[in-house]
This record gives C-alpha cells, sequence and structure tokens, in this order.
C-alpha cells in the first residue's frame, strides 16, 4: 500500500488516473490531498471542501476477473467500508442514500464517486473517490450537509481516520473476490435510506409519484414498489427523491 500526499490537487481520480498511464500503479495505492480544486461527485457534480478539515482521497483497487454485471459490488463494499468506521466512531443515524450518499442525521457526510476501468468484460481496476466531511463546521447554505465534528462535538485526526478507512476497505473488497456477495448486499440494504418508508419521487420526465423502496436489483438499479404494487427499476438518471 503506497499513499501518496499532497497539498492540493484538482481531483485526487483524476491524479491516479494519470499516473496509470506511466507509472504500474501498486494495488490500494492512495491520493490524499488536503485541498481539491475540482472535486467530481456523481453525474458531473461538483464536491466542494473547506481545505485542511475533511479526508479527501481516491483509492487504486486492482481487480482479476470481475465481471462487469458485478460493478454494484464495488459500492456495496465501499459505502459499507465507510459506514463501519462511522459507527465505530459512534456517529448517529447513519444510512446510504442511493446509490453512494452517506448520511447521518438526515444529512450527507460523505461522497463516493466509483470509476471503473473495463476491458473486454471485465472491470480491470477501479478508481474510488471519497470526500468524508471530518472537522469542516460551516456548509453553504443550500447544502444538506453535516460532518464528525459537527455530529460529536470534537475533531478527528484525519490521519487515523484515513488508516482505519482503508483497513475497513481491504475487508469489504475482499468479500468481493472470494464471492460472499451476499455479505455486501445485505449489509448495504440494512443501511438503504427510506428503505420500506412511502416516499415521492421525481422521474426524469419531472414528474412526481408516490413509491416504496424495496431493494436494489443484481446491475445496481433502485427497486421501487408503487401505488398499484408494480415494482419499477430505475438508473441514477432516471430518478430522484422529491
Amino acid at each position: 500500500m503506497k499513499i501518496i500526499k499532497l497539498n492540493a490537487i484538482d481531483s485526487t481520480n483524476s491524479f491516479l488516473k494519470e499516473m496509470t498511464h506511466t507509472s504500474l500503479l501498486e494495488n490500494f495505492t492512495i491520493a490524499v490531498t488536503k485541498e481539491q480544486t475540482n472535486g467530481r461527485g456523481q453525474m458531473g457534480t461538483k464536491w466542494v471542501s473547506e481545505p485542511n478539515k475533511n479526508l479527501l482521497c481516491s483509492v487504486f483497487v486492482q481487480f482479476n476477473s470481475l465481471p462487469i454485471s458485478h460493478q454494484v459490488l464495488i459500492n456495496y463494499a465501499v459505502s459499507i467500508a465507510i459506514l463501519n468506521v462511522l459507527k465505530a466512531h459512534k456517529l448517529p443515524r447513519l444510512a446510504v442514500k442511493w446509490p453512494n450518499d452517506i448520511l447521518s442525521s438526515n444529512k450527507k457526510i460523505c461522497g463516493i464517486l466509483v470509476e471503473n476501468v473495463m476491458l473486454k468484460e471485465e472491470i480491470k481496476h477501479s478508481f474510488i473517490g471519497i470526500g468524508l466531511n471530518v472537522n469542516q463546521t460551516v456548509f453553504s447554505h443550500n447544502l444538506n450537509a453535516t460532518s464528525i465534528v459537527n455530529e460529536l462535538n470534537y475533531e478527528v485526526n484525519l490521519d487515523t481516520l484515513l488508516s482505519e478507512l482503508i483497513s475497513e476497505l481491504k475487508i469489504q473488497i475482499s468479500y468481493i473476490t472470494n464471492a460472499s456477495t451476499n455479505v455486501l448486499k445485505k449489509n448495504y440494504l440494512k443501511y438503504l435510506y427510506k428503505k420500506n418508508t412511502p416516499t415521492m419521487f421525481k422521474n426524469s420526465n419531472g414528474s412526481l409519484f408516490m413509491g416504496k423502496i424495496i431493494g436494489v436489483s443484481s446491475v445496481g438499479k433502485l427497486q421501487i414498489e408503487l401505488e398499484n404494487d408494480a415494482i419499477k427499476e430505475f438508473g441514477v438518471k432516471e430518478i430522484s427523491f422529491a
């Protein structure tokens, strides 16, 4: 495991991607930065973070013959790893908001960006970007965000937190490679936000509808039971919480 410490970078995921063009990266190579000037989230969103306050890192993970159809397991593993670390620190009311935002007290505390590199029908390796709010106390008024310090009222050492996270990530990633995939899905669903709760959603056309999250499909789509008891599956860009 190699840790690359940066003072500032546009994006840790982009940094590791560039490195693969010129270097043979060791499995679980980590890039961590004090400041990210162009952090990226899901679907092209930006991740804004106060310098020196939060855990901003990316992890390079290699896979051996992992079918593309199993890529949802990577999201499960990363989400569970973060949840387990936060649970150990006694963060309150933890949940994962599909597909992979981590919440505490119904507020976003962590964002995940997994970018996979495919070769034929297999995932060759992944760049796992993690932005965890740690010691930042003030957030933009239009963000429903929180941090470890805001929830626990004390600061946490970023290096220690990174070490805990990587140790847990290795454990959860191992469940992918030794075929204990049911463990990953079971633990993910246990924390799934709004599961089995009637909720208002908005589809890609802007139409509102009521439904109830009942699970996640084998390819990572959100499964919602509609008011007429029909079950429909939605991709990331096809649905949002109203």
